[in-house]
């Protein structure tokens, strides 16, 4: 197999094997190489020392890479997840309108997803950030019951051990002095709760919050939010229909009435407040710059995928990051995609990138690959390689789904195709 990509030699910092290059003495440079994949040599090597495995970016969000995540842990401790934080339904609604802020559930989901389940501790804290309250229990029941959390005495929180412990308590304790009296937690994530009170408790800084609770479960790994806006999805569909807000673009219980046709962001939940614009932060662009592979993954493909790359500024950086960058189509149903098959989602994926980067932007600094599985893999739309291929880039078809996940992607043989690319 064959590919060309753009490789940057970065700046190091000096010692008794180094030569401190001047900046304006440093050059981009073209690599073109042959790699076989799965490359078992450099898996191995991967796994000998997963502390200095390879920097995969992936944008994403929701629970589809979940156990893609576990797997990734065995390989490398240095994968970056840039979250979409859009969601508007369930558990982050009621935060969300309570308190204006960006949703935290996939950020939550995410940070158990790559934290060290080995560790003393974790899997007590694994289950409280698990943990939803009753949908059918009383308020004053339920108050009570998060009062006796935030006191240390309810089972689940008196099984962690400190500091965490006592981190806990703080954010569940600052929550309920924030919390109005008509705040419903029926059917709450109990980690919702404590990530909402450490950001409230934290003036608004989620990555305050993060980074404290990924030192303290050893997450394998970096998680943010690619903006830190409190907006929403917006999505027009070919019939004219706009639809408001995450949860109503993917509910199944009720198909949306036409395939979407653009998504965009805005204020309010109900619309009302028009089209709105965000912006990646310098440390966001500098994540995707540093990037070793880029992987635009399976999930939700307009609310998890597509959501990522409206915030401007994510186009250009994409373009700019010198390493390969892979797109994988989901196996399976994803009522999102109504009929829409690879080649067009590689359409609106290349599309929208240029967008921010410029319309004249060469594929090859945008995508090279998309990772299929024609045997086994099922298809919304079909399968239709010299499609995908007229857009510029290289399919790689191989083995990804495994009898035993049929017709979804086996975790680990996804893993071991996207860092032998690295």
């Amino acid at each position: 197999m064959g590919r060309s990509a753009r490789a940057e030699t970065r700046p190091t910092m000096p010692d008794s094997r180094t030569v401190d290059i001047p900046a304006d003495r440093q050059c981009r440079i073209t690599l073109t190489q042959s790699r076989v994949v799965p490359d078992p040599i450099r898996l191995a090597r991967y796994l000998r020392a997963p502390e200095i495995g390879p920097t995969v970016l992936f944008f994403s969000g929701g629970s589809a890479l979940r156990k893609t995540s576990r797997v990734l842990t065995e390989y490398t401790h240095n994968s970056v997840h840039l979250i979409t934080p859009f969601d508007s339904g369930g558990s982050s609604a009621k935060l969300r309108e309570a308190f204006p802020m960006i949703s935290v559930g996939d950020l939550r989901n995410r940070l158990m997803a790559l934290a060290d389940t080995a560790l003393l501790g974790n899997p007590e804290v694994y289950r409280l950030f698990n943990t939803r309250f009753a949908k059918d229990e009383s308020q004053t029941e339920l108050r009570r019951l998060l009062s006796t959390m935030a006191a240390g005495v309810d089972p689940l929180v008196a099984a962690v051990p400190e500091p965490l412990r006592t981190l806990i308590r703080n954010h569940l304790g600052f929550f309920i002095e924030r919390m109005p009296l008509t705040f419903d937690l029926r059917g709450a994530s109990v980690g919702n709760l404590i990530l909402a009170g450490g950001y409230l408790n934290n003036n608004r800084d989620i990555d305050a919050v993060i980074f404290l609770f990924s030192k303290l479960v050893a997450v394998r790994g970096v998680v943010r939010p690619v903006v830190d806006s409190n907006l929403h999805l917006s999505a027009e569909l070919a019939d004219g229909t706009v639809v408001v807000g995450q949860h109503q673009i993917t509910r199944p219980e009720s198909p949306l009435s036409a395939p979407i046709r653009e998504l965009r962001l805005t204020e309010a939940a109900d619309g009302s407040e028009g089209l709105a614009e965000a912006h990646i932060d310098e440390r966001t662009a500098e994540l995707i710059d540093e990037a070793e592979l880029i992987c635009f993954p399976i999930g939700s493909f307009f609310t998890s995928v597509m959501a990522c790359l409206l915030p401007a500024g994510v186009g250009r950086a994409v373009a700019r990051a010198g390493c390969p960058k892979v797109y994988v189509p989901n196996c399976g149903e994803d009522p999102e995609e109504a009929g829409l098959a690879p080649h067009d989602q590689v359409r609106l994926i290349l599309e929208q990138l240029r967008r921010d980067a410029g319309e004249d932007t060469p594929t090859e600094l945008l995508l090279h690959f998309v990772l299929v599985d024609s045997d086994r893999g099922e298809y919304v739309g079909g399968l239709d390689v010299d499609a995908i291929e007229a857009h510029g880039v290289e399919v790689i078809d191989t083995a990804l789904v495994s009898e035993a996940t049929a017709p979804l992607i086996e975790p680990r043989r996804l893993v071991d195709l996207l860092l032998s690319l690295v």
